[in-house]
This record gives structure tokens, sequence and C-alpha cells, in this order.
């Protein structure tokens, strides 16, 4: 789990340092990220096929739109409001007919409060700043979908198998999304393939596959805990090698956004059992 925390913690800020197309961005790290998983592919395992493929649409959701907002927003918001994912996991399981705690609600409402106090302050900053907030929203139902569809695949198929459909179906759905929209696919310079290695090498394969490989065993909302590490993770990146350095008041609202989550995470998973478990592994 710190791997996988500082790894992702390495991805917004990355992505925003790059000269890259935002969607050509997103389709490299999976295109690269399922070459480096595919040898170790067991074809046997491909029974649930269907629902890895769900799931790479929905990690296509997710970096089809959040890659592109750290170019409209800073990288402390965006990070911020994708981790409303777990406010999203546990919608759904609502709708499923899971009950919850009242205090998993309040914590719920208290996340969204934060983000109206980071939005509203990106509305006095520029209207590309709140668009890239909306997409940064999107990208974090896009990640609580792939969470979910995930954590159900994850019961039966192992984390190669999953990882390589999933990375590859991602690629195939944003390198059209490129092609469609006219984002130059190659033709960068030797930095930016760099970048796009560290990338792939860190948040995609350290951060992702890491986490894809924890679905089995600690339950989506303990992944999203663990997750919302990456929000100060990012921030402090940001604010080190970009020079990003938001209004005092969006720290207010991510603070915020992470005391709303911790109370969610918490009320459902009280007892902290599932990681000593995971770890006793």
């Amino acid at each position: 789990m710190a791997v996988g925390v500082v790894a992702v913690s390495m991805s917004a800020p990355l992505a925003a340092a790059m000269t890259v197309p935002a969607l050509a961005v997103a389709f490299w790290r999976n295109a690269l990220g399922t070459v480096a998983v595919a040898p170790t592919l067991r074809r046997d395992q491909l029974g649930q096929w269907r629902w890895m493929v769900a799931a790479g649409l929905a990690l296509a959701v997710h970096f089809g739109t959040w890659i592109p907002s750290l170019r409209l927003t800073s990288v402390a918001s965006a990070t911020a409001l994708v981790s409303l994912q777990v406010a999203w996991v546990v919608a759904w399981e609502v709708l499923r007919g899971r009950a919850f705690p009242r205090l998993a609600m309040v914590g719920i409402v208290i996340a969204l409060a934060g983000t109206v106090v980071v939005s509203g302050v990106d509305l006095t900053v520029s209207r590309d700043a709140i668009m890239g907030d909306a997409l940064a929203l999107v990208g974090g139902i896009g990640t609580a979908a792939y969470m979910v569809v995930g954590a159900k695949v994850r019961e039966t198929t192992g984390t190669s198998t999953y990882t390589v459909v999933a990375y590859g179906t991602c690629a195939l759905v944003l390198g059209a999304a490129c092609l469609v929209s006219g984002q130059d696919l190659v033709g960068y310079d030797a930095e930016q393939w760099g970048l796009l290695l560290l990338l792939t090498a860190t948040a995609q394969l350290l951060g992702h596959s890491v986490f894809n490989h924890l679905l089995d065993r600690v339950s989506a909302t303990t992944v999203g805990l663990v997750l919302l590490l990456e929000v100060p993770g990012a921030a402090i990146l940001a604010a080190a090698f970009l020079g990003q350095s938001p209004p005092a008041a969006t720290y207010l609202g991510l603070a915020v956004i992470l005391a709303g989550m911790a109370v969610v995470i918490r009320v459902t998973n009280p007892t902290g059992d599932e990681m000593s478990d995971a770890a006793g592994r």
C-alpha cells in the first residue's frame, strides 16, 4: 500500500508537467502498461472477460477526463475531487440496497461540501478551472466504477490477467479518442518519452497495478482510504516541482474533503480488521 500511494502521488504532477496531449498521455500509460504486463497473461482466467472489458471502459472514462482536468485546474484540486471516488462507491452500494450508518452519509455530505469550497475558489480563478473541476469529478465516478467492477473480477481472476485486459481495453478506447480528436500519438522529444516511461513505471505499474492486486485482499472502501493519501502527496510534489501554489482556501477545501471521506471509510470499516488481515497475508 505504501509503495502504491507514493507511486500514484506522482501521477498528477508528471502528467501536468508534460507537453504531450492529455489524451495521448492517458493512452500511452495504459498501452505501455499493457505491454509490460502482457507476458504474464493467463488464458485460462479469461472467463470474466466481459467484466474486465467493462472495467477497462470505466478506466478510460477516468483517465479520459481526469488527465485533461490537470491542464485546466491545479493538481491539488483535480486530485482532491477525483478522490471522491469513495463517495460514489458508497452511493452505488446504497442503490443496491445496502444500508450504511447515518454517520457515513454525514461524511459524504462533508466531503461534498469540501468540493463546493474548492470549486468556489476556482470560480474566482477562471472558467477553465471550473471545467477542470467538473472533469475531475467525472474522473472520480469512472474510478469508482473501475474499483467496484475490479473487486468483482478479482474474486476469481488473477491480477495480471485482469490488468492486461483492463489496461488494453482502456488503451484502445483512448487511442481511438486521440485519433478522432486529432491528438498526436507520436512525434515527441526524448524528454517527453522519458516522462511517459517514468509515469508508466511509477503511477501505472507500481500504483494502479498494486491496487488491482489488493482488491481481493481488502475492500474497495479500504483501498479508497489509502488513496486519500494521494491528495497531500500530489499537492506537495506539485508545489515542489511545478511551483503550483493554489489559494489558501483551496487547502481548506482539500482538508474538508479528506475529513469527510475519512469519516465514511472509518464508519464502513470500523475495526480495521481487513487491513490487519492483509498485512498478515
